[in-house]
């Protein structure tokens, strides 16, 4: 792949060899965004797991204490006083059947997150198809399949983000924007990494992270060190 004149100066930052402290590591990943829109931090944490078996799934969600720095829509599906609970929480958007067809035969998507009632999991389960692939079916571990939707609302528009393990064993989470300071960045990391620690299955063997890197969008990986996690 080819890189342009930005991207090969953003790398002469980096020492490819290194793997920084966290807290270094953010100021590096700020230094070499250098995009001209606010660059998302992604974090990718490449792990000792194997995603075939069902006992080394890592699955759920953390609130980052400094927010993702964007602005998520919420979907909820429910209904009764549970729809208006839903809205006086701040929901996007919320209902019941009916939004059914807009989304499998309208394509209609304008939201980043899909939150359900228990008892609308029946319904929701029909768009399987359409949000299984996005990575936006509602699910339990993620806390996004609740009664309390007002909480899980308030979550998501904190921050709340969701991991999970892809098929090639990675983790891949948005930190913040380039925006942020590194404190900030340093401290969604801390709060990521203690999340994932505790959900750790008791089936991992060895080091569970093999390697922990940061990224913005546009620009090199800036490596940390994963031995000690």
């Amino acid at each position: 792949m080819k890189h342009g004149k930005k991207y090969m100066e953003a790398v002469k930052e980096i020492d490819r060899m290194k793997q920084y402290e966290p807290a270094e590591a953010m100021e590096l990943v700020k230094k070499v965004a250098v995009a001209k829109f606010d660059e998302t931090i992604e974090v990718h944490i490449r792990t000792s797991l194997d995603s075939r078996h069902a006992d080394q799934q890592v699955r759920g969600a953390v609130v980052l204490p400094n927010g993702t720095g964007r602005s998520v829509k919420v979907l909820v599906f429910a209904k009764g006083a549970k729809l208006d609970e839903a809205e006086a929480a701040g929901a996007d958007h919320v209902g019941g059947e009916e939004l059914i067809p807009k989304i499998q035969n309208e394509g209609w998507l304008d939201f980043d997150v899909v939150v359900a009632t228990p008892d609308m999991m029946g319904v929701v389960g029909r768009l399987g198809k359409v949000l299984g692939p996005k990575g936006l079916m509602p699910n339990p571990k993620a806390g996004t399949v609740t009664m309390d939707v007002a909480n899980a609302i308030k979550d998501i528009k904190a921050g709340k983000v969701e991991y999970r393990l892809d098929k090639a064993n990675i983790i891949h989470v948005p930190l913040g924007k380039a925006s942020f300071s590194a404190e900030k960045l340093t401290e969604n990391f801390d709060a990521l990494i203690a999340a994932l620690v505790k959900a750790k299955p008791a089936t991992c063997k060895g080091q569970y992270m093999k390697s922990i890197s940061v990224a913005p969008t546009m620009g090199p990986g800036v490596k940390i060190i994963a031995n000690r996690y």
